[in-house]
């Protein structure tokens, strides 16, 4: 289906290539233009269809997250690998009522991939490495869930009557409501989340595509970015907590472009909880056990990005 709609896609451009192609830019500007303007379609198609699923499916998720109990990181996990923006939000606030323990929010955290998978699946070609991202992260959240509970002894069953405080509208990304979605957000939403995450691909493919023009190849972008390197995982890990869809943009690009590892987009993914670390910061007390949520998050990301980039070394 995706690569029917890629030729599709292909026959529309036709004529916008032409014209941007006869534009005074480098050729590499206009390879980015090109390249981004072509990803317009998958996008907006990716994110109505993921509007439509968490406006039918939120409460249901929110209620099955609250109700988990000990199978909270398994389910935490599962449902934050669907490719959404909002599931990461609804389970900080879950935890600050104590309403999930400490492991399944680090598992939603370490599993959500924010807009990593509508990028890759903007490109056919790269469809095929997200599974192994899916898959991998979903396990890292499982175990890094239960070991966390584990240690911790915070296996308890939530108290049925303490009730989420359905007043309190946290928003997502472009400012739509996540607890009370709107049927308008329905498009409205998908149009903005496509405008914004368009003009964050675009800048980042005109830098990577304006360094490969000056470092002589895509097959020299790896050298540049230490490619293999143990640091590089930690590297990404950092950046990955910036709560900003960029970064998760910027990072899977890398990977699609053969600039950064595995371990590399593991441990950048897995540390990118997105706009949930924000609702912590703001709403958990103590701001201790904020803290060592970010370190474990972190730690956890690094850890596993270094060992999975030295076993693939």
């Amino acid at each position: 289906f995706i690569s029917a709609l890629n030729n599709i896609n292909d026959i529309v451009f036709k004529t916008v290539d032409l014209y941007i192609e006869s534009l005074p830019f480098a050729e590499w500007g206009i390879d980015a233009i090109k390249d981004s303007l072509h990803m317009l379609p998958f996008l907006f198609f990716i994110f109505v269809l993921i509007e439509c699923i968490e406006y039918f499916c939120s409460d249901k998720m929110t209620q099955f997250a609250k109700y988990s109990s000990k199978t909270g990181p398994l389910a935490g996990s599962l449902l934050a690998s669907f490719p959404q923006c909002g599931f990461s939000v609804i389970a900080s606030t879950l935890y600050t009522k104590k309403l999930i323990t400490k492991g399944t929010l680090i598992a939603v955290f370490l599993s959500t991939s924010d807009e990593a998978i509508p990028v890759i699946l903007s490109y056919p070609s790269k469809m095929y490495l997200i599974v192994p991202i899916i898959l991998t992260k979903v396990a890292i959240g499982i175990i890094a869930g239960y070991l966390i509970d584990f240690l911790l002894d915070q296996f308890k069953n939530s108290n049925s009557e303490e009730k989420i405080d359905i007043t309190e509208v946290d928003e997502g990304c472009c400012k739509h409501h996540i607890h009370k979605p709107r049927k308008r957000d329905l498009i409205i939403h998908p149009i903005e989340h496509t405008i914004n995450v368009f003009i964050f691909i675009l800048v980042i493919t005109l830098g990577l595509n304006f360094l490969i023009h000056k470092i002589g190849g895509e097959e020299n972008l790896g050298q540049y970015f230490m490619c293999n390197s143990v640091f590089q995982p930690i590297i990404t890990g950092i950046a990955g907590l910036i709560p900003n869809c960029a970064i998760s943009i910027a990072i899977t690009l890398l990977y699609i472009k053969g600039a950064i590892g595995f371990g590399s987009v593991i441990s950048g993914l897995c540390s990118s909880a997105g706009l949930g670390l924000l609702v912590l910061l703001k709403k958990n007390t103590p701001f201790k056990d904020t803290i060592k949520i970010i370190l474990m998050l972190l730690g956890i990301s690094i850890f596993l990005g270094v060992l999975i980039q030295s076993i693939y070394n």
